[in-house]
């Protein structure tokens, strides 16, 4: 682990930049939108424009590094980053700040991509996992200080956005000095809805829920803590317990989903996260309570897309593994949208209490999912490790398990739905 830090520190230093400038980007336009005077609805509409424009950007930013090459795409979609960080400085029109976030939506998933890809490309099968875990390490940072950055008191927020377009701009450094090749692209099997719901629906309308759940978390937490009368700082120190919290979980749920069935671990975690959200949604709970709460909540439900992307990987054959990936990130920013959205409304329509009612029906329908799948197929007989990621690492961790099955097996025949 040490030695592929030591070999790749400049090409995470890049990503922690990224990933940070990304996580501030969120908080800060949630915040800074409550404090002009945004309504809810419009907070949550700017939001859900960054994955509307994912969902673009995920089917675009591939053909765009086919035509130009990894590093001039990642320039470009930086400089388009960074611009429209900076554009949220000259207006407070909200429609301006949607097609701002548009754009960021546009090019942040394949800025990520590619990062990744140029990792993975250096990582050999037996320094593989040691690389997945600083990448995940770097990334639960990265999502930690974004947000605590979004509490430093900034008046006007001026000097936070400038930061976020800085960050960006710096994380193309790494990549244009590094003397690592640039990755070769390589062509995979297609994995569309209608193949992969048959494959595993299970996994496929499980990372749907699990998008929706934490966008709503990322979005609609700022706003959570502003309205229970906590100031700027408090607010997003709790997305800061999350994320931690959220990290730290993954490895005991991963582990235990490694040694039973993956639905009864989604439904246990989904079942108890709901749970804590109701008990909190009663307003009982003082400060310190709350802040165990959420820890708590994103302990349950942050791992979730981990959890249904090896769920996925248990029935898919090596060379669906890399196709899949992308139509598990392209059906998670669905969720994404809907999270981004309702969050806010939520909020708007019943108060802070209706943030964590969301969250509990959401989680709600994640579990009876879980446990209806269980119920109508039996578990995989062969299952592999789950790695803790997110949505954007998935494409690492998963060219790394193609490459060593292909290694060892042949492929098998299609698995039944699960």
């Amino acid at each position: 682990m040490l030695r592929a830090f030591k070999n790749d520190w400049a090409l995470f230093t890049g990503i922690l930049m990224l990933v940070a400038s990304a996580s501030l980007l969120t908080t800060l336009l949630t915040l800074r939108g409550a404090t002009i005077g945004f309504t809810t609805a419009q907070i949550g509409l700017i939001q859900a424009a960054c994955p509307l424009g994912a969902l673009l950007g995920s089917i675009h930013a591939p053909r765009l590094v086919t035509r130009v090459g990894h590093v001039r795409s990642f320039g470009a979609l930086a400089s388009m980053c960074s611009t429209a960080a900076v554009v949220h400085l000259m207006t407070n029109d909200p429609w301006i700040w949607g097609g701002m976030r548009f754009l960021a939506g546009l090019c942040f998933p394949g800025m990520f991509v590619i990062a990744e890809s140029w990792l993975n490309a250096k990582a050999e099968n037996r320094s593989r996992a040691g690389l997945l875990a600083i990448y995940f390490v770097t990334t639960t940072l990265g999502n930690a200080i974004g947000p605590y950055l979004a509490g430093i008191p900034d008046a006007e927020g001026t000097n936070l956005f400038a930061l976020s377009s800085i960050l960006i701009s710096l994380c193309l450094i790494p990549l244009l000095i590094s003397r690592n090749p640039a990755p070769e692209i390589v062509d995979s099997e297609r994995m569309p809805f209608r193949r992969f719901l048959r494959i595993s629906p299970m996994a496929l309308i499980g990372v749907l829920l699990s998008g929706a759940i934490a966008s709503t978390f990322s979005v609609a937490m700022p706003l959570y803590g502003l309205r229970l009368g906590m100031d700027s700082g408090d607010a997003t120190r709790l997305l800061v317990i999350a994320a931690v919290a959220g990290a730290l979980a993954q490895f005991p749920i991963a582990w235990a989903s490694d040694r039973t069935d993956r639905r009864i671990v989604i439904a246990g975690a989904a079942i108890f996260g709901a749970a804590v959200c109701l008990v909190t949604a009663t307003g009982l709970l003082d400060g310190h309570g709350i802040r165990i709460g959420v820890a708590l909540i994103a302990a349950s439900f942050l791992p979730m897309y981990s959890l249904c992307a090896a769920h996925a990987n248990d029935q898919l054959t090596p060379n669906q593994m890399v196709g899949a990936s992308g139509t598990l990130v392209f059906t998670y920013n669905i969720g994404v949208v809907f999270g981004s959205f309702s969050g806010p409304s939520m909020i708007g329509a019943l108060g802070p209490q209706g943030f964590m009612i969301l969250l509990a029906a959401l989680s709600g329908m994640m579990a009876a999912l879980a446990i209806v799948r269980r119920r109508s197929r039996a578990a995989p007989v062969d299952t592999g490790r789950a790695h803790p990621v997110h949505p954007g690492a998935q494409v690492v961790a998963v060219m790394g398990e193609a490459a060593d099955a292909i290694a060892t097996d042949p492929p098998a025949a299609e698995a039944t739905p699960a």
